[in-house]
């Protein structure tokens, strides 16, 4: 039988003794035969019965899982912003990001308003802004009724062809407007002409 060994350098003799002294109890196993875990099946016997399945103890059909809802079916709500980030989120809440567009719907009929913020919020996804403010006002101060434009933007932002554009938005700042306003967090246009 050939020689196994790898060619090379040469050990030191000090390494051959200490290899010498490491191996000297060791004993090579016994050589044993091939251990089957299953018989060879007769090519003249007939194959065995398979076994029935196990019963099914279940009597009624699991009910169907929901479905999953896919992200631009989701309300948008204030303060609420699934997949941001904490500190954006903070961020935005407090004032701190910068607000790169700005629109005032103070005095509009809400069919002007309505059209004026669809093509606020369009130009503005448009030019890759990521936050703008629209001030909606907080509506009569005699009576204390929340005013009519504040309680129709966000169920604006939750239509067509809004919601595609809009990732979160929340209450101003109080520098800013207060519940009288409201941060608009854009989705990211990467086709954005900047």
């Amino acid at each position: 039988m050939a020689d196994k060994r790898v060619k090379g350098p040469r050990a030191a003799p000090e390494d051959d003794a200490l290899w010498a002294l490491v191996t000297r109890d060791v004993k090579p196993l016994p050589v044993r035969e091939a251990r089957i875990d299953h018989p060879v099946p007769d090519p003249a016997a007939p194959p065995p019965k398979a076994k029935p399945a196990p019963r099914s103890y279940r009597t009624t059909p699991l009910p169907e899982p929901a479905p999953k809802t896919p992200a631009a079916a989701r309300e948008l709500r204030h303060g609420a912003a699934p997949g941001l980030d904490r500190r954006t989120q903070t961020n935005m809440r407090r004032g701190k990001m910068a607000v790169e567009g700005r629109l005032d719907l103070h005095g509009m009929t809400q069919a002007v308003a309505h059209q004026e913020l669809i093509g606020f919020i369009t130009r503005a996804y448009g030019q890759g802004k990521r936050c703008v403010l629209v001030i909606t006002g907080k509506g009569t101060r005699d009576t204390g009724e929340i005013g009519v434009l504040r309680q129709a933007v966000p169920s604006w932002l939750n239509a067509p062809p809004l919601k595609g554009l809009i990732h979160a938005f929340d209450h101003a700042a109080r520098p800013h407007g207060g519940e009288g306003a409201l941060y608009i967090l854009l989705k990211r246009n990467k086709g954005a002409a900047e």
